[in-house]
């Protein structure tokens, strides 16, 4: 089955709110073209208006045109951008949207994209995830709503929504997942989202996406972990903040990721270390304390059990040039 997906772009639209869910769809295709099977999407930049639409990076996109309201679509992602100030007062594309929500599975929008989708009266009485900055206006604007400024991106039945730029992967990488499965999602992550792009052999995976291999059970308190990292993040600590006790967030955390925990929160602390090595001039001292570790010397142990490298050698060997 082929789904069919359009990204809803126009004029001063951001660029990665439509390259971003045009690439993770195009990513499946090529998996699938890799492998010998089916397509499972067809996805196109569709506009209101017919010649090349100019986004807010001075790119121009030859977009198609808006298909006929009662066309089946599978998914409609809505960009955003400046321009969707414009977009959400222009009356006949509102009136599309809200008309060819009735004939599409899933509508969705990609940062401040939910301007246009909220002035259809699709997002009436739903949470709503938006770019940060423009929490505020959308609540004002459209006082029906509930805008949350911390999720990267919030389901409402066939309704989603997302938070800026970026966030807009994460979202369609979810959609892919419920259409596809998970292990097809993570190889698309793997490609677009956490890939290494400097050389050498060292891993080029997020350690979360990787511990996420069994489930997303735990994908919240890894997120949490990752924000807490000087704290003393024993196992008491951790089953505390998943809702558990500790004998069974022992055994169902081992069990969903392969890991125990004081594995799992070491891996992430040497990824948030291997960040700042390879993109600040912080100290390596500094940084230890900064993900945790205490001391210069348990981020060097940790670093040789993990990477196979001193953090001295992987940041002169991994970071950018000065």
């Amino acid at each position: 089955m082929t789904r069919t997906v359009h990204v809803l772009a126009f004029p001063n639209a951001q660029v990665l709110d439509v390259t971003g869910p045009l690439q993770v769809f195009a990513s499946c295709n090529d998996l699938a073209r890799q492998r010998g099977l089916p397509l499972p999407y067809a996805v196109s930049v569709i506009a209101a208006q017919t010649e090349p639409v100019m986004t807010s990076a001075g790119l121009a996109l030859v977009a198609e045109p808006l298909p006929a309201v009662d066309a089946p679509c599978d998914t409609l992602v809505i960009a955003g951008g400046w321009g969707v100030y414009n977009a959400a007062d222009d009356p006949s594309l509102v009136a599309w949207v809200r008309d060819k929500a009735r004939h599409t599975r899933r509508m969705t929008s990609v940062c401040t994209g939910a301007f246009l989708l909220a002035a259809s009266g699709l997002l009436d009485g739903c949470r709503v995830a938006t770019h940060w900055t423009r929490c505020e206006e959308l609540a004002k604007r459209f006082p029906s709503l509930t805008v949350e400024a911390n999720p990267i991106f919030i389901q409402q039945g066939s309704v989603w929504t997302s938070a800026g730029v970026t966030a807009g992967i994460d979202l369609c990488l979810a959609l892919v997942e419920e259409d596809l499965g998970r292990a097809v999602a993570l190889e698309v992550a793997r490609h677009l989202v956490v890939f290494l792009k400097r050389p050498g052999g060292q891993s080029q995976f997020s350690a979360t996406l990787a511990l996420q291999e069994g489930g997303s059970r735990f994908a919240e308190l890894h997120a949490w972990i990752a924000e807490h990292l000087t704290l003393d993040l024993n196992i008491a600590t951790l089953a505390s903040q998943a809702g558990m006790s500790e004998r069974s967030f022992v055994r169902h955390y081992r069990a969903e990721t392969g890991q125990t925990p004081a594995r799992a929160v070491e891996l992430i602390r040497v990824e948030t270390a291997r960040r700042q090595l390879a993109d600040s001039s912080a100290s390596i001292k500094r940084i230890a304390v900064q993900c945790g570790f205490g001391s210069e010397e348990t981020l060097r142990r940790s670093f040789l059990r993990a990477l196979d490298v001193t953090p001295q050698a992987y940041r002169e060997r991994f970071s950018a040039p000065v």
